[in-house]
């Protein structure tokens, strides 16, 4: 059986469940997300998406932040709650997400052999503001990965990896259904 097919498998199962659990805002998605990163890191590796493969590392780091973050109670006593982001997080996360972009395509385009190191960078940069939102609980984090799935769908159909093609466009739908249910769960007060 060819490799990379059996990544994609086994990386699309994982990505489904790992998405379920987020939809769910259950602490377990950040266990998943140790364990998911390191199959498609193999996969998008091997098929020359540098930074894709690159951003799995900040994957793993960050699933360890998420469950710290998701884990430790705050002062209160409650869990953290979902909420929007603050207007001056916002700004200083698009400049984040401008520096990561600008630095990983100059690194793509001058030191790999990848054909598309725009892209590629594109999808890197906007995944890690994502996720650094998911561990904060912030509902705007659904409408980010919104971006990044639907630019994904097209890059991976692109690069010859279609079952993790079919998973991101899986992921576009449920980027919008995840959005609707965190607002409503950060609106009800009750624990859902």
């Amino acid at each position: 059986m060819d490799w990379a097919l059996v990544l994609q498998i086994v990386g699309t199962t994982l990505g489904l469940l790992y998405l379920y659990l987020e939809y769910k805002a259950s602490i377990w998605l950040w266990l998943i997300g140790l364990i998911m990163p390191l199959v498609h890191g193999m996969l998008y590796f091997s098929k020359g998406l540098y930074a894709d493969a690159m951003m799995n590392a900040y994957y793993v780091l960050a699933g360890l932040y998420g469950w710290i973050v998701w884990k430790n109670k705050r002062p209160s006593g409650k869990p953290l709650p979902i909420s929007q982001t603050p207007l001056k997080v916002a700004l200083r996360l698009m400049g984040v997400y401008a520096l990561l972009h600008i630095s990983l395509f100059c690194f793509l385009y001058y030191c790999t052999d990848s054909t598309v190191p725009f892209l590629d960078a594109f999808t890197t940069a906007l995944s890690m503001i994502a996720m650094w939102m998911l561990s904060r609980k912030y509902v705007e984090q659904w409408l980010v990965w919104l971006v990044v799935d639907m630019v994904t769908v097209g890059l991976y159909w692109y690069k010859g990896i279609p079952i993790t093609a079919g998973l991101y466009t899986v992921y576009c739908a449920l980027a919008v259904v995840g959005y609707l249910r965190w607002r409503r769960m950060m609106l009800t007060p009750v624990n859902e």
